[in-house]
């Protein structure tokens, strides 16, 4: 018995996935080496984004949302960067134990100083690449992750 065949669009978009696999991997490690003289990692300079994107504070089940990642890897990483005193835990009026995530001002300071690294980094990278593209691209990527989540779930 022979494997099933893919398709002309399923082979163009196993390249295009294999593709994202590699430049996430190698998007990573340039964010590492990016934040790295600021002590930062990539994964913790995305929480620190994802606190400021969130434009109040939110527990860390919401910013692992926003982030589509795993709860119990955005915890302890949060847990890391409250060690370090780049962020704080507030009481939620909401929720007892869910605690709310708030930047302290070493962690402002700190993702302010991430972005003042980040953006001439990418404005060279965008170099030559044609806006239009790029938006196209992120379309593909956008749409891609919602049939990937599949889905809304519905209670009835």
């Amino acid at each position: 018995m022979h494997p099933p065949e893919p398709t002309s669009a399923g082979a163009a978009l196993t390249d295009f996935i294999l593709g994202m696999f590699r430049a996430s991997n190698q998007t990573l490690a340039w964010g590492d080496r990016i934040v790295a003289p600021l002590g930062l990692t990539s994964a913790r300079w995305q929480i620190l984004g994802a606190i400021v994107a969130a434009q109040r504070p939110q527990p860390v089940a919401w910013l692992a949302r926003d982030l589509e990642a795993n709860r119990q890897n955005v915890q302890r990483i949060v847990n890391d960067l409250a060690r370090e005193g780049l962020v704080t835990f507030e009481p939620n009026p909401h929720h007892r134990r869910a605690q709310l995530v708030t930047l302290t001002d070493k962690g402002t300071t700190a993702f302010n100083q991430a972005i003042g690294l980040y953006t001439p980094l990418v404005n060279e990278l965008s170099a030559g690449l044609e806006e239009e593209e790029i938006r196209t691209a992120l379309r593909v990527v956008t749409e891609l992750r919602k049939r990937l989540a599949g889905p809304p779930d519905t209670e009835e």
